[in-house]
């Protein structure tokens, strides 16, 4: 068991959250491009110096929000598939209520699904820390896929296929798949329900679907079928 906090170290968590708060909350001001640790600071009544013994730049900053963002979608996606999977629900079920649970998350923290998925930031490159936390909901996926290849689903086989030098090794070794058919489609659905969303978030499907949650309802489950998922 950890020892408990001192009261340094719990003032100091507890400020961090709040820099954090604060530039989730400018972020939906100014964007990404405008955020900077000056006007955090002024917003929460500091010194601009004194930002920087809790995030020694924007960059780390930036990395920070990040990392919450997607292990907070991915918490949702994770949470999803396991009550969908302890109440009975078939594959395709699953990969239904995960989707759901994304496109949920995407709803209500708009910016920060902006953060991940929409303009890349100016000058910014995530470093390796974010790759297992960006992970989490695809992998949420992969294991729907998974499951359902070990009860003994099949890839429908009129398919187009890819060979599996077009995907890193880390990929291949995730799909317990001989054929290598599912990976390229697991990538393919993947980055299908990323698109879904953008569309729906930034207008795209404005005067052109009427009713966007049924929609992506079958989205999701066009893609399940094309995974052979039931």
């Amino acid at each position: 068991m950890s020892a408990p906090r001192t009261a340094r170290e719990r003032a100091r968590a507890e400020l961090t959250q709040a820099i954090k708060d604060t530039a989730r909350r400018q972020l939906a001001d100014v964007g990404s491009r405008a955020l900077s640790l000056r006007a955090v600071a002024r917003e929460l009544g500091m010194v601009s110096s004194a930002v920087y013994r809790y995030f020694a730049s924007l960059d780390e900053l930036f990395t920070a929000l990040i990392m919450d963002a997607y292990n907070a979608v991915g918490e949702q996606a994770e949470l999803a598939d396991t009550e969908a999977r302890e109440a009975g629900a078939t594959p395709a079920e699953r990969w239904l209520a995960v989707s759901r649970a994304v496109r949920a998350w995407a709803i209500a923290h708009r910016h920060e699904y902006e953060l991940l998925y929409g303009t890349p930031i100016p000058g910014y490159a995530a470093p390796q820390d974010t790759i297992a936390a960006a992970s989490r909901t695809p992998f949420t996926l992969v294991r729907i896929c998974n499951d359902a290849i070990a009860e003994g689903a099949t890839f429908p086989a009129d398919r187009p296929t890819v060979t599996p030098d077009l995907f890193d090794e880390n990929m291949t070794g995730l799909v317990n798949d001989p054929t290598f058919a599912y990976p390229g489609r697991i990538v393919l659905a993947w980055s299908g329900l990323i698109g879904v969303i953008t569309f729906e978030l930034f207008g795209q499907f404005n005067g052109v679907i009427t009713d966007f949650a049924a929609y992506f309802d079958y989205t999701a489950r066009a893609t399940a079928a094309e995974l052979g998922l039931t």
